[in-house]
């Protein structure tokens, strides 16, 4: 199999002496990229960096590379926008919340990649959502990330004109994501269209937010709409990464478990209890295919 290489398209770059990746406090001329992040295979990224560094402990046990209770330092550290951790050739990122925080920390994600001279490399975005039509606690991989408007694209004004770009996910990946959920047997797992929007209140027509200009029957006959369009969770990130991952021609997945049924409510009233082992559902899913992965790597 041919390697796969991280495309960046930034003729800029050329000139840049020393590219300082501004928001993870690293930069080629202090750190060695290919010696500290060569030998990355897989990328999960979410919004808290608890969760990742949660992660990151979870798959040191699962691959048998440290113990789960171990401290695992923060590369990070001398910034605290976002946290990253690596476990041989898995790294962890924290991304916060929303289009614009995931969208900076993937510019500099994907720089960091190519400096480093990665390939082959799989990318997936692991979070909670609010489902539609689903029980609490299903876990939906991304087939495509649509809009606010159930169109299959991310909309971006550059130099104060409209760019859109494609929002399309490995089909092969959710696949191996679907069957891997398969053979846990462990939670229910669906492939699904995803709404990808732009806050929490309003644009996920929720009725509990400051401000809220239209009705409950308003309200659900936009949630039925999406979901007879095929849309089965809604969140804010996918959009964007599913666009971004495809110009590096990085493979991608987006797996999210869902808090909430949106069809019955819109507040999240599970316990902590409840949520934390639900939170841990796509991790546990990831940790199976990533394992699968590297144990064929390893026999051929």
């Amino acid at each position: 199999m041919r390697d796969s290489y991280v495309h960046i398209s930034n003729p800029h770059l050329d000139n840049i002496k020393e590219d300082i990746l501004y928001h993870f406090d690293l930069g080629t001329g202090t750190h060695d990229f290919p010696t500290l992040f060569g030998d990355v295979k897989f990328v999960c990224v979410g919004g808290s960096a608890s969760r990742m560094k949660s992660f990151s402990q979870y798959i040191a046990g699962e691959l048998k590379l440290g113990d789960p209770s171990d401290d695992i330092p923060n590369i990070c550290a001398g910034t605290d926008r976002y946290a990253m951790y690596k476990v041989g050739p898995v790294l962890s990122v924290s991304h916060g919340m929303g289009i614009p925080s995931i969208a900076i920390m993937l510019h500099e994600l994907i720089k960091l990649l190519y400096h480093a001279g990665c390939t082959n490399v799989t990318v997936i975005r692991l979070g909670t959502s609010g489902g539609i039509g689903l029980d609490i606690g299903s876990v939906v991989v991304t087939s495509q990330s649509v809009d606010a408007s159930f169109r299959p694209q991310f909309e971006q004004i550059i130099l104060g004109k409209r760019v859109v770009r494609c929002t399309e996910l490995d089909e092969k990946l959710a696949k191996e994501l679907l069957e891997s959920s398969k053979e846990i047997n462990q939670f229910n797992t669906v492939i699904g269209k995803t709404m990808c929007t732009m806050d929490f209140y309003e644009g996920q027509a929720r009725l509990d937010g400051a401000f809220c200009f239209y009705t409950e029957e308003q309200k659900m006959q936009y949630l039925k709409e999406a979901y007879d369009a095929g849309i089965r969770n809604i969140e804010m990130e996918s959009s964007v990464f599913a666009a971004m991952c495809k110009l590096a021609g990085l493979k991608a997945a987006v797996v999210c478990v869902t808090l909430v049924n949106r069809l019955q409510g819109d507040q999240i009233t599970s316990t902590h209890e409840v949520l934390a082992e639900f939170q841990q559902r796509p991790q546990k899913l990831i940790s199976h295919l990533i394992k699968k992965h590297l144990g064929k790597s390893e026999a051929s």
